[in-house]
């Protein structure tokens, strides 16, 4: 298994246009197959309750440097504020439903699909499900939920070695790249 490498290609301060480039860069995609990751940092008891009520199932540690506690080793959450949660493989749907429940706490949801169509342009063909993500990162300005911001950061995923097929992918969408190309997390 290897690594993805990301780019973004918005920030915006509303949601709602940020699921707007999604679905159009879905569009784009091979999505016979679909699914969702869910990621998110609750740092009060009430975002916390939240995302537990749309995620039960979710793992969590505590959050941040030197810090202990984690669903594997059968903590509480609320005990352990803040926390990361980390969800995987969930049907399409859950993702603005999971986003509504971060409200505005930073969160990322990373859509998984089967490829992305061929880029003549640059010439690349068909890519396939390695690279083949888009992730949106509320609340944040980068895929770790690191830099908490007041902005929403959409990102293309493609192989390290296929990166001109992330400022196509901009382009398709009106759009361009806006940072620099990086490692994703697994």
């Amino acid at each position: 298994m290897s690594n993805s490498y990301a780019q973004p290609i918005l920030r915006t301060g509303d949601l709602t246009e940020a699921l707007r480039v999604v679905r159009l860069l879905l569009e784009l995609a091979e999505t016979s197959s679909v699914e969702v990751d869910l990621e998110a940092v609750a740092r009060t008891p009430q975002e916390l309750k939240r995302l537990a009520e749309v995620v039960p199932e979710a793992d969590w540690w505590a959050y941040g440097p030197g810090r202990s506690g984690s669903s594997r080793e059968g903590g509480t959450a609320a005990d352990c504020l803040p926390v990361f949660l980390s969800d995987w493989c969930r049907p399409i749907h859950m993702a603005e439903v999971f986003l509504a429940a971060a409200g505005t706490a930073s969160a990322m949801v990373r859509w998984d699909f089967n490829g992305w169509p061929a880029a003549p342009e640059v010439n690349l063909e068909r890519g396939g499900t390695r690279g083949a993500y888009v992730t949106l990162a509320t609340h944040a300005h980068d895929l770790y939920l690191y830099e908490p911001a007041d902005v929403h950061t959409v990102f293309v995923h493609v192989k390290q070695y296929e990166a001109e097929r992330a400022p196509w992918l901009a382009a398709q969408v009106g759009l361009r790249v806006i940072g620099e190309l990086a490692m994703a997390p697994l």
